[in-house]
């Protein structure tokens, strides 16, 4: 079953999308409510959903900004989001934080169950198809404090053209030590590990049919199209293109 959060100021349309959705037939249940951002973020942290459904104003914290502090705290769940019409330029303002969809107000009958079909058929056909790196788990915490500090570097600026002594530095460290302590505790280089992390992150946008192969390689730190698809194929066994063919 998916976990579903539905985060709503309307008390109204909330019970409605709670009440009135056969949420079984879905596979899904509904794990919480909340009325704004705020209650929403709280909630997300101990829940964990798989999905969320926001609507973008609210009161003390709208709906895109919960989104981008959820990324930042590193939940990847599927949003959709509820919009008015007059609001919606300012709803795509939140498409770079992985929103799934947007729905406007008011909402046609059956929209959230297409939206949420659309969603849990995707994630079990990527789950089918798709390749997995083995024991790679590019959100996993380690308590070595500086393996820690150096993982969290890779996340926030795998984008850009780093290498293990920016990061020593940046520590303070030899490079000898951080590449000792980084192999020790997460099993990879630095080099393999932000190779994989970089990876992982284009996997996610290529599940997108939109995406194009080179536009993936350029948003995780890749300029050369052709190298990007030879690690690609190194690590996860096909190239970028049947992935997402696959993921179709």
């Amino acid at each position: 079953m998916y976990k579903v959060m539905i985060v709503e100021d309307d008390p109204t349309v909330r019970r409605g999308l709670c009440g009135t959705i056969r949420w079984e037939e879905l596979r899904c249940q509904v794990a919480g409510e909340a009325g704004n951002g705020e209650e929403g973020l709280e909630l997300a942290e101990k829940i964990a959903p798989d999905i969320i459904i926001t609507d973008v104003k609210m009161p003390k914290m709208d709906g895109v900004e919960m989104i981008r502090q959820l990324r930042r705290l590193g939940c990847r769940a599927k949003v959709i989001i509820l919009t008015a019409y007059g609001d919606f330029s300012y709803a795509q303002s939140a498409i770079r934080l992985g929103v799934s969809d947007y729905l406007l107000k008011p909402l046609k009958d059956g929209a959230i169950e297409e939206a949420v079909l659309a969603i849990t058929r995707k994630e079990r056909l990527a789950a089918e198809t798709a390749p997995v790196l083995p024991d790679f788990d590019p959100d996993k915490h380690f308590k070595a404090k500086y393996v820690e500090e150096a993982l969290d570097f890779i996340r926030r600026r795998y984008r850009e053209d780093i290498n293990i002594g920016m990061v020593a530095s940046y520590l303070d460290l030899s490079e000898g030590y951080l590449s000792r302590i980084l192999k020790r505790e997460t099993g990879y280089s630095f080099t393999e590990y932000l190779t994989n992390y970089r990876i992982c992150r284009a996997m996610e946008y290529l599940k997108d049919c939109r995406m194009k192969v080179y536009e993936a390689a350029e948003l995780v730190g890749y300029q050369d199209t052709a190298y990007f698809s030879s690690q690609f194929k190194k690590v996860v066994g096909i190239s970028p293109s049947e992935y997402q063919s696959r993921c179709r």
